[in-house]
């Protein structure tokens, strides 16, 4: 008789993996979806905000691409210029992306509202604190800065331009495993507010946790959301919810500030021998 032994971790969560915009910080996800809008201006072809927000949570370069392989975009695009786009073109407007997007990140840097009381929480139970983001290294830069100027610094930052492939790839994750220095990865946890970014988790290997309304999916500063009619806010927070569902996160809340719960969760699921 053959017997297949299968090794199960019983320990606990050693790492939270954080997002950046939408997540710890610029609720709303503005900053990249303001600039992607002026970059398109720029070109002649004008986007909606939804269209520049679908394709949230990848590398910007990725981003451009993938905006300008949406069928509207497309249309618009050989209407303005007699031509399909191409990838003169999306390198083009990722050289104007970058200085717009360094410009103005300050503007959009302050924190989300339970990041500082979050992350301590999690430091005090011995969990590291990784980061992952769409954005280059020096933009990176200044949203550690304004970030350590407000009490967040985070153990391990990995840029999407570091590893071979941003995300729904699972390497800034594994990256961030490797600088933490931790094991097994499903003793990590990921957090996001995009689909790409749970993706990423999941690819991964890890527990997600996905962030229904400070981030892209529903694409409001704070002081727009708050001035929802509370039938408009539920709305849109179900359709969020639902969308991070179906991405495959194993939880959905509405901000940072929700997140202990899950942790309790998660961490008597692996007593028990669950894997994510």
């Amino acid at each position: 008789m053959t017997f297949v032994y299968r090794r199960v971790y019983r320990g606990k969560i050693q790492a939270a993996l954080l997002d950046w915009a939408g997540t710890t910080m610029d609720f709303g996800c503005m900053a990249p979806a303001v600039v992607f809008v002026k970059v398109f201006e720029r070109a002649g072809v004008p986007i909606t905000m939804d269209e520049a927000r679908a394709p949230m949570g990848a590398h910007k370069r990725v981003h451009i691409r993938k905006i300008i392989e949406l069928d509207a975009v497309r249309a618009r695009w050989q209407a303005a210029h007699g031509r399909p786009p191409g990838e003169q073109d999306v390198d083009r407007m990722f050289a104007d992306f970058v200085p717009l997007q360094v410009e103005c990140l300050s503007d959009y840097s302050d924190l989300i509202p339970g990041t500082l009381e979050v992350v301590k929480a999690l430091r005090a139970r011995a969990i590291k604190i990784g980061s992952t983001t769409g954005y280059l290294r020096d933009m990176m830069e200044i949203n550690l800065r304004d970030a350590k100027r407000q009490g967040y610094e985070p153990d391990s930052t990995v840029c999407a331009s570091e590893v071979p492939a941003g995300r729904p790839a699972p390497f800034m994750c594994l990256q961030n495993v490797i600088n933490l220095q931790v094991s097994p990865v499903e003793a990590c946890v990921k957090i996001d507010d995009t689909v790409p970014g749970i993706e990423e988790g999941l690819n991964a290997g890890m527990w997600t946790i996905g962030l229904a309304i400070s981030g892209n999916e529903v694409g409001l500063p704070l002081e727009a959301w708050l001035a929802l009619p509370d039938a408009e806010q539920e709305a849109r927070r179900q359709r969020a919810h639902e969308r991070m569902r179906r991405a495959g996160a194993h939880y959905v809340v509405d901000t940072i500030a929700d997140v202990l719960p899950c942790f309790d969760d998660i961490e008597a699921r692996l007593a028990r021998g669950e894997k994510p």
